[in-house]
């Protein structure tokens, strides 16, 4: 098989093209486990350059698990979120999620509040370090993205998002809960 580069409205498109056993000049469908390996292979790729530049950035401690879990204490707004709460955004047990809320509070990300409505609850909430973390990642994922603008030209970096936004179902297209395929901190 060989690699052909085409051009479609200025931009380099890559095709398989069977090279001898089939129709010449043919294209070939990768085979099928191939899709979720480059998806996966796309998200890792961005995950581990996020953390290489949040490391530089002043993060060397933030592991993606992390990552996860300070969105799903963002996600419960300026009071804060139940451990209970960050499990079920997670997709985890309330005392898995329990762990890397004890490991973001020994690295100084998180803190642990009354709950003033509930005084058997105790909020997680962001400090300032773990809310300068989160910034520092939304605006290095807009440079990531930025990247691959530049490398894929803006159309196909909107076609692969839009593709993407109709094959995954709306209720879970921004479900956090990764780490229970994937592991926790």
């Amino acid at each position: 098989m060989d690699n052909m580069v085409d051009h479609v409205d200025g931009e380099n498109v890559n095709q398989v093209v069977d090279g001898g056993k089939g129709v010449p000049g043919a294209i070939v469908d990768p085979p099928g486990f191939e899709l979720p390996l480059l998806l996966f292979a796309g998200f890792r790729t961005l995950i581990d350059r996020l953390h290489a530049r949040l490391a530089a950035q002043g993060h060397p401690e933030l592991r993606p698990a992390h990552g996860f879990a300070m969105q799903a204490v963002a996600a419960g707004g300026p009071a804060g979120a139940t451990a209970s709460d960050i499990g079920r955004h997670l997709g985890v047990s309330k005392q898995a999620a329990g762990k890397t809320v004890d490991r973001l509070l020994a690295l100084g990300y998180a803190e642990r509040a009354d709950d003033p409505a509930d005084a058997r609850r105790k909020l997680v909430r962001l400090t300032p370090h773990g809310l300068d973390a989160l910034a520092r990642s939304a605006a290095i994922f807009d440079d990531l993205r930025a990247e691959w603008v530049r490398t894929l030209g803006a159309a196909r970096v909107r076609d692969v998002e839009s593709a993407l936004r109709t094959v995954v179902p709306p209720e879970t297209a921004f479900r956090l809960d990764a780490t229970s395929w994937l592991g926790s901190a």
